[in-house]
This record gives structure tokens, sequence and C-alpha cells, in this order.
């Protein structure tokens, strides 16, 4: 039996996304905890940005068994090679996941060092990668397992922690990202005051 089509990121994620928006958007109204103002604009904005990212990673998904599948065995997808092949092409890789490394303070209360954004981070890029070998295994899709993409997605988040210690440290964006910053996340906790137990600081 020979198949082969195409799953487009609109048609999986983009029923997901507006259902999302809608429920969060029932929530605010309401006034849940957490789920108000600028918490609700940044729980959609992560939505939104992991939206994004699958929709560059993982999909377009290209179904194909039978004649015109990719013979070749899943093993030899895998580059574990750090380094040797790495080259400018990285450089979409630490830009993708600078966000990221930007909004996990914001949202979580693990996030309270650069070595715990590097090892969420690092985690979130082998999921995608780990998701982008099943999608190989699974449907013949044409993606690569590669860990230069691990190190340049955890580059990313760095940097993007880095960006966002800054912004903690000027007025205004200090001001507007404590405010969206959600309750019990890293951000929030570190500007709670001495009289609540709390992780180390983000801001340093």
């Amino acid at each position: 039996m020979n198949v082969s089509f195409q799953i487009g990121a609109a048609l999986v994620l983009g029923p997901l996304l507006v259902a999302y928006a809608v429920v969060l958007a029932i929530r605010a109204r309401r006034g849940t905890a957490g789920r108000t103002g600028r918490h609700a604009a940044l729980r959609f904005a992560v939505v939104l940005y992991a939206t994004a990212v699958l929709s560059i990673t993982v999909f377009p998904l290209n179904i194909t068994w039978g004649e015109g599948a990719n013979l070749m065995p899943w093993y030899n997808q895998l580059n574990w090679l750090p380094l040797l092949t790495m080259d400018v092409s990285a450089l979409p890789n630490v830009i993708m996941l600078i966000p990221l490394g930007l909004l996990l303070p914001l949202m979580s209360s693990r996030a309270t060092s650069a070595g715990r954004v590097i090892a969420l981070t690092a985690l979130a890029s082998a999921a995608i990668e780990s998701a982008q070998m099943l999608s190989y295994i699974l449907f013949n899709n044409g993606r690569s397992v590669d860990i230069n993409d691990v190190i340049a997605n955890t580059l990313g988040g760095l940097i993007g922690w880095a960006l966002l210690r800054a912004a903690l440290r000027t007025e205004a964006l200090g001001g507007a990202l404590r405010g969206a910053a959600l309750p019990g996340s890293a951000v929030a906790l570190s500007t709670a005051g001495p009289s609540r137990r709390s992780p180390a600081p983000v801001t340093g």
C-alpha cells in the first residue's frame, strides 16, 4: 500500500491555539487567579511562541509509506558529534530559543539561575529532537537529529536569560516584566520580599 500525504501546522495547531485563546479569555473575564490582564497576555504569548516553534521544527508532517518512502535506517539520521559539523547554519537554532530563555523565569519557579535555564532549555531542545526522530520512524518524515541543534538551542536559551536579567535592571522594562510574571514564578518570587521563602533571585 502506497500512502503519501502532508499534515500542515495550521490544520493541527491552529484549532488548538484558537481553543486555548477562548478558554484563556473566559478565565480572564472571570478573574481566575494568574489569568488576568498581563498574566493572560503572557500565557497567550508563551503558547503562541510554542506554536511557532512546533510549526518550524515538527510540522509539516510528510507521511509516506510504500513507494517513495525514505528507506534510510533511523540511526543514520543521528549526528552525535558535537561542534565538529557546526557552522553558521546553527544561528537560526540559537535565535529560535532565545525567547524561551527569556520566558522561563517569568513562567516557572524552577528557572532561578543560568544553570537551571540551561538545563530546561536543553530538555526542551531534546524533546524537539526526539519528536523529529519519532516522526521519522513512524511516518518516514524527512527529519534528522543533530546534537549541534541542542547545543545551539541551549545557547539561545542562555542568551534569552541574560537579556531578561538586563531588562529587569531597567526601570521601565523591569516594572512591566515583574507585573506580567506569573505568581510563583522565579521573577515573582525574587521580588516578593524576605517574608516569603523563595529561590535565588533571577535578577542577581
